[in-house]
């Protein structure tokens, strides 16, 4: 009997804490552990707490975006997604699902890497996780968890909340001791920043992509829409485990510096928080903060793992994908998706051996493809909150959403903006063909290819993969 014809075992529903846990699950990983490192690299004291307050505020309007989208659109699984298909069209809303399942991919890469990094500070030949011996390693890994994730997706959540506790404990302990060994005069020192950041303006640019990454997963809730007891229960798991994850976050990043010079932060080896810790306990500090990275990122990589498969699955069932990304086996786990989520994970692996500083280039690409998502998302409870009998949604919308939806716009723009022509240019060569997967799809349904609009697109979307290759043959951009 084919994976097609095999009978599905009936998945438990889950639960508003379960929901949240895997909120909290996708959102804390490698980023978090990266963050003081990153944050000195480009801004002072100052500079961070402006970051923050606009991150954390453009961050919760987009969590309410999807809070308010789960009640008012109950119809629609897989959030990201299918807001942007309900929205824009068939073929931006499988842009969307692309760009949202890519950056996962991305995103999973980043854990390997800071994985070998870290074990690397012991075992040489892993470097800082771009040696050809730290992406052999990390192979394995990539394809254990496959072979786990296969197993079912009840099973795999629940290993996710037990994860989401265990990789909590180690940072509420270093915010904790970074507070007892914090030193004022060395916090004052790092207020204004230091000549490499320059003005306030480009330290808070500068680091909008960092707080990007490890924001992603806010959406989690509403990617497993499907799955949820209570379909309120999405949007109350996005907003909690947003708030929880922003406390942690911000605090990280504070309190870091306090303990050591700006720029003795910016050249710590990752991950940073290991370093600062040393600095301040001694060895066991780096080594307890390591063994927490291992947890967490471990965790991360499963959570996000599975919402990646789980985008292209429901696309696949919706039509936007080809059929045989919408086969599932035994314990409603979508094979064929998680193995291309496997593959392309693989690909962006080897990639790495060729990148400079592989850990940040794979943390940026990742938030720079979930952007176009994000703002299609956003844009979309724009049209809902204005007109919400025109887009089919449930009750009436109030003038609260529709200034959350307009300000979650704004924000997602600028983050583009921030992104800078790079990662666009990149995301393009990534986009440009995955064309094809859309092409698929049409012919399998014997429809038309494009629709005048969506060649439009399309050129737009080849062109700027030509100009994407074409700088990165002649050295205009680097990886």
């Amino acid at each position: 009997m084919s994976h097609a014809e095999a009978p599905v075992r009936p998945v438990a529903k889950l639960s508003l804490l379960t929901l949240t846990a895997m909120v909290v699950g996708s959102m804390v990983g490698a980023g978090v552990f990266s963050l003081p490192r990153r944050f000195a690299q480009e801004t002072g004291v100052a500079g961070a707490l402006i970051a923050w307050a606009v991150a954390g505020t453009g961050m919760l309007m987009l969590a309410f975006v999807f809070q308010a989208l789960a009640v008012r659109r109950p119809d629609l699984d897989a959030g990201v997604y299918a807001y942007a298909k309900a929205g824009f069209g068939e073929y931006l809303g499988f842009f969307s699902a692309f760009g949202y399942w890519a950056s996962a991919c991305v995103g999973n890469v980043t854990y390997w890497v800071l994985i070998m990094s870290t074990v690397g500070a012991l075992v040489p030949v892993l470097g800082d996780g771009d040696t050809v011996a730290a992406v052999v390693v990390s192979s394995v890994g990539l394809w254990g968890f496959f072979l786990l994730i296969r197993r079912g997706v009840k099973e795999a959540a629940a290993i996710n909340r037990i994860v989401t506790v265990a990789k909590i404990v180690p940072i509420v302990f270093f915010v904790i001791l970074a507070l007892f060994y914090f030193e004022p005069s060395v916090f004052a020192d790092n207020f204004g920043g230091t000549d490499y950041a320059g003005s306030l303006f480009n330290q808070v640019r500068g680091t909008m992509l960092a707080t990007v990454f490890v924001f992603l997963g806010v959406e989690g809730a509403s990617v497993y829409s499907r799955h949820a007891k209570r379909r309120e229960d999405v949007g109350r798991a996005t907003v909690l485990g947003f708030l929880s994850v922003f406390a942690v976050f911000a605090s990280v990043t504070i309190v870091s510096y306090g303990l050591l010079p700006m720029a003795e932060l910016a050249e710590l080896r990752q991950p940073s928080m290991a370093g600062v810790l040393e600095s301040a306990v001694g060895t066991w500090g780096k080594v307890f903060i390591s063994v927490g990275l291992i947890v967490s990122v471990l965790g991360a990589y499963l959570a996000w793992t599975l919402m990646a498969a789980e985008v292209l699955f429901v696309a696949a069932k919706d039509r936007d994908m080809p059929r045989f990304l919408g086969r599932s086996a035994a314990g409603d786990v979508p094979e064929n998706a998680l193995l291309l989520t496997t593959c392309l994970s693989q690909v962006v692996l080897v990639v790495t051996l060729f990148s400079a500083d592989a850990f940040t280039f794979a943390l940026d690409l990742t938030s720079a493809l979930s952007l176009i998502p994000f703002l299609l998302a956003a844009a979309f409870a724009v049209k809902v909150a204005g007109r919400p009998e025109r887009w089919g949604a449930v009750g009436r919308s109030t003038r609260r959403e529709l200034v959350v939806a307009v300000v979650a716009t704004l924000y997602t723009a600028f983050l583009l903006y921030a992104a800078g022509l790079k990662f666009v240019l990149v995301s393009f060569i990534l986009y440009a063909p995955a064309t094809f997967l859309f092409v698929k799809s049409r012919r399998e349904q014997g429809r038309r290819l494009f629709s005048p609009g969506e060649a439009v697109i399309c050129a737009v979307t080849v062109a700027g993969a030509a100009v994407g290759v074409a700088a990165l043959a002649v050295g205009w951009i680097e990886l």
